[in-house]
């Protein structure tokens, strides 16, 4: 197992089913910090390492606020992009001081080797051992990552567990479809009290449907 500490100044988790109004969830998705691994690693294919389990412990509360930018569309051929139809405004939620405790182990489908949690290690062991390119972003792809590390005992400011459980309240995408919505793997989660090394009940695994 692998514990890493993350953090983002500013990120979004947009919430699919929205549009003018683009609400964030309020904590990462599974799907959104496996992929985030995947680049710190230098890995393109996504199914390289599905199987790999993640536990996730959101650090303190992020503070929501909300901006209002202009985004482009294509609605009239009489004007050029970003101009007259083809231009509207949208509101968009963020969340800032986004930081979180992610936990990585070999989980019992991943059949990569070395897993993902051996990749994270000898990364975090030797940077220059990784290559990779662009930036490392959590969720969009302006929103950069500030800092990811061994995770620290002084790092668990108010940390929480997010627990996969049926009846839970918040519904996060674990698999994301990125061509259409169809595949969306998703799962229901809740707050639990944090435990280190996470209780068994709190890991979940990467996969895609089926």
């Amino acid at each position: 197992m692998v514990e890493l500490f993350v953090s983002a100044p500013l990120a979004a988790f947009r919430v699919p089913q929205s549009r003018e109004y683009l609400e964030t969830l309020p904590v990462p998705p599974p799907s959104t910090v496996y992929g985030m691994l995947l680049s710190l690693v230098g890995e393109p294919n996504r199914l390289t390492h599905a199987g790999a389990e993640l536990a996730l412990a959101p650090l303190g509360e992020p503070v929501r606020s909300l901006v209002l930018r202009t985004a482009w569309r294509m609605k009239s051929a009489k004007h050029p992009p970003g101009l007259g139809d083809n231009k509207r405004p949208d509101l968009q939620e963020l969340l800032s001081d986004v930081r979180l405790a992610v936990f990585v182990r070999a989980g019992g489908r991943e059949t990569a080797s070395p897993p993902l949690a051996d990749r994270l290690t000898a990364a975090l062991a030797d940077w220059s051992s990784v290559t990779r390119f662009g930036g490392l972003s959590l969720g969009e792809s302006s929103h950069l990552v500030d800092e990811v590390r061994p995770l620290r005992e002084g790092d668990l400011e108010r940390p929480w567990l997010l627990r996969p459980d049926p009846d839970g309240d918040l519904v996060l995408p674990v698999w994301a479809d990125h061509v259409g919505s169809a595949r969306t793997r998703w799962g229901r989660f809740q707050r639990a009290p944090f435990r280190r090394p996470p209780d068994e009940d709190a890991w979940v695994a990467i996969t895609p449907p089926g």
